[in-house]
């Protein structure tokens, strides 16, 4: 699968947006006034919750987003309109319906429990002035978008008007539209791209029993079918996703471990719709939406999933490509920066690794071993043959690249031009900096940016130029 780390799609979400409100604290008493919990709050916590959490989720992957939505005209319509301009999505798509309530779902939480949830909102479908604002809207940045999600939480925005509405521009003017449906009667979404319902919301709105393969293929054939479909697709939760357009195709994940279902369903769409407008096809998408979900249930509470968590996650299933792991400048100075709030310690080390050997590889698994992740810096072509001279470099970068990448030891490389690895070092700032044995003693270019430097001995007899002598002279080891 081709990197996306530099896809930036633009993708226009409607749908119904909420405030999850989060209120945390410690109980150690019954009230005196009735049989409940006193809570004492420590503090408290708001997230973009509903259609949000999509949003949320695509900002996290590196997507442009618009939003088209309804609020009230109160303090927390206020407040959600703040947080979405804070996570810098475009919110001109929100219109203001006199009277109603924006969503908030409050949470009191003691001792890691839930205890209580109170909600304020309206839930009646909107009237029909924000069905004609929320359709105009779509009409109007169409154009300037890739991909239409219609995210529907059953709040009343994706009325029968609006969805109908939206998948009739989209369609007009050749854009895909997804949608997490709602309810047993999907036929308002007629018309789209695909559905993303889990397995029980699908078997309750095709009224088939999903058991085996025989009736996921029945279910996903009829979802089809009713709802005109391109493609039809059923979450599987454990078991992946399943998808049916001209056949039938399962995907299956693997989650290492599972905290908290919540959220899942909006990273799959939200993954599922980067994907595809980034250039993928759906049998390329759909691993990576499972891939994406398989990341977020390994966390507590609503969450997002970045690029760099679901190349680990693939690293980690041993599913990913070198190609992954070669990252530009730009792309290696966030990945550290991202990796050291994380709390990983990172290694790094450089050299030419033209032709190698067992002395490169015991040299980069002991440097591994000292930290989380292991940068390496290669040297280009044109830096080899600064060092080395017009005969060097044997095999070229992007082939040094790519076999550094493919080692288990190597999770990072990035390749330099420059003489040294100076710039390299400054930006990363890593841990541990690893140089070779023989700078015992010898001032080592960037070792002021590292918190440490150590030193790992070469294997005897073993390096790139001795190879190269063997070859020549016609001997073996």
């Amino acid at each position: 699968m081709k990197s996306l780390h530099n896809s930036h799609p633009h993708i226009l979400v409607i749908g119904d947006l909420m405030i999850d409100h989060y209120l945390w604290g410690g109980c150690e008493r019954i009230s005196p006034e009735a049989p409940v919990q006193v809570v004492d709050i420590a503090r408290e916590t708001t997230v973009l919750g509903g259609a949000g959490n999509v949003i949320n989720n695509l900002v996290a992957l590196g997507a442009k987003v618009s939003v088209a939505g309804v609020i009230g005209d109160d303090e927390i319509g206020g407040e959600l309109k703040t947080m979405l301009s804070s996570i810098g999505a475009f919110n001109e798509g929100l219109v203001v319906q006199m009277g109603r309530k924006t969503s908030k779902k409050s949470r009191v939480i003691a001792s890691n429990q839930q205890i209580l949830r109170y909600d304020k909102e309206s839930k009646e479908a909107i009237d029909i002035t924000s069905e004609t604002a929320i359709t105009a809207y779509v009409e109007s940045v169409l154009e300037r978008c890739d991909i239409v999600i219609l995210s529907d939480y059953g709040k009343g925005v994706i009325t029968d008007a609006v969805a109908l509405g939206v998948i009739t521009a989209a369609k007009r003017a050749g854009k895909k539209v997804l949608v997490d449906p709602k309810g047993k009667d999907y036929r308002k979404y007629r018309g789209a791209y695909l559905l993303t319902p889990n397995k029980k919301e699908a078997s309750e709105a095709t009224g088939i029993v999903i058991s085996d393969d025989e009736s996921l293929k029945k279910a996903l054939l009829s979802l089809k079918e009713t709802c005109d479909l391109e493609c039809s697709m059923i979450t599987l939760s454990e078991d992946g996703i399943a998808i049916f357009d001209e056949s039938m195709r399962r995907f299956p994940t693997v989650a290492k471990e599972v905290y908290d279902v919540t959220g899942a369903g909006d990273t799959v769409i939200a993954s599922l719709s980067f994907a595809l407008s980034s250039g993928l096809s759906i049998d390329e998408a759909a691993p990576f939406a499972n891939h994406a979900a398989a990341v977020v249930v390994g966390k507590i509470g609503s969450a997002t999933v970045t690029l760099g968590e679901i190349e680990e996650y693939e690293s980690s299933l041993h599913q990913s490509t070198s190609d992954m792991h070669i990252k530009s400048r730009e792309d290696i100075y966030l990945l550290s920066e991202r990796l050291k709030k994380e709390g990983k310690k990172v290694v790094f080390t450089n050299g030419c690794f033209d032709i190698l050997h067992v002395g490169h590889v015991k040299y980069l698994q002991e440097a591994k071993s000292y930290g989380d992740v292991l940068f390496v810096g290669l040297n280009s072509d044109s830096s080899v043959r600064e060092l080395k001279g017009p005969t060097r470099p044997v095999n070229s970068e992007a082939d040094r690249a790519y076999i550094l990448a493919a080692l288990e030891s190597v999770d990072y490389v990035v390749v330099f031009s420059e003489e040294t690895p100076h710039e390299l070092i400054k930006n990363i700032a890593p841990d541990i900096l690893v140089k070779g044995g023989d700078y015992e003693g010898k001032s080592v270019v960037g070792a002021e940016f590292a918190k440490e430097l150590r030193l790992v001995q070469f294997v005897d007899g073993k390096s790139t130029t001795a190879t190269i002598k063997r070859i020549n002279k016609g001997t073996t080891c």
